[in-house]
């Protein structure tokens, strides 16, 4: 009982000093997208200031935000629907029949840094005009999406008992309609994990779509450099479009956690 005292002393405050270190730069980003840019350089009000909404109202209207808010929801919605549609049919057919090399494939485009493809892409998506449109950033986002949903759904494909299968192989259905009526509605914790994470990986996308976006595409966080000029930096208005970015990606991890934490691990426990 002496020992575990202490322990417990300890670690409390460790947990807190690490919670404290991760909280404060996004603390410090939420309180300085409240302040003006005078009020951001002073040290006397770095707790103590007058709210102002003014950085808001510019990033909502001024800056156009409404529309880059919808680019991101169209690119990373439409981005994850389609990695869905092929990567769950993908995953099934490598875990059912034993695809090692094509799984082997999928480790090698989940580790493959995008940045290496970037120069090809620019390059074809160019020649063939798409550089700027919609198709190209989500066509783009489904090369990180869709090796992760496939990823994830092996590992739960491989988790669920075959003797469902089976049975319905032997009461007459394909496998096909055996993955679609047996299957797939096992699946739906693990396709909602894996659809979770690939919108959110495509929400905060950045390299693809600096590059590959135009004018009218531009996602949340390539147009957060509208605030960065080259004389000087709207430091109240970036903070305002930094939080704009990040609260939605972090009211929906709050919300889902627990469903992602459970399909993540549910295909490790069955069978």
């Amino acid at each position: 009982m002496k020992l575990r005292r202490p322990y417990k002393i300890f670690r409390t405050v460790a947990l807190t000093l690490v919670v404290l270190s991760l909280m404060a730069p996004l603390i410090w980003m939420i309180a300085a997208s409240f302040k003006t840019n005078v009020d951001i350089y002073d040290t006397d009000k770095a707790f103590v200031f007058s709210p102002t909404l003014d950085n808001y109202t510019n990033v909502l209207q001024q800056a156009n935000y409404v529309q880059f808010i919808g680019n991101s929801l169209w690119v990373a919605f439409a981005a994850t629907v389609l990695s869905l549609l092929l990567g769950v049919p993908a995953a099934y057919s490598m875990s059912r029949f034993n695809m090692k090399k094509s799984a082997l494939v999928v480790l090698m485009a989940r580790v493959i840094p995008g940045v290496s493809l970037l120069v090809p892409w620019y390059y074809v998506f160019s020649n063939l005009q798409m550089v700027g449109g919609f198709t190209v950033l989500v066509l783009s986002h489904m090369f990180v999406s869709l090796p992760l949903i496939v990823y994830i759904m092996m590992g739960y494909f491989d988790g669920l008992p075959t003797e469902l299968e089976e049975a319905a192989l032997v009461d007459g259905l394909t496998h096909i309609g055996a993955f679609r009526q047996i299957t797939l509605p096992l699946s739906v914790p693990g396709i909602a994990t894996a659809g979770i994470l690939s919108f959110i990986f495509s929400w905060n996308n950045f390299m693809f779509a600096l590059v590959l976006s135009g004018a009218d595409t531009k996602t949340l966080p390539v147009a957060i450099f509208d605030f960065v000029g080259y004389a000087s930096i709207d430091w109240g208005g970036l903070m305002a479009a930094a939080t704009v970015v990040t609260l939605p990606i972090m009211l929906i991890a709050l919300f889902v956690q627990k469903y992602v934490v459970s399909g993540l691990t549910a295909g490790a426990t069955k069978g």
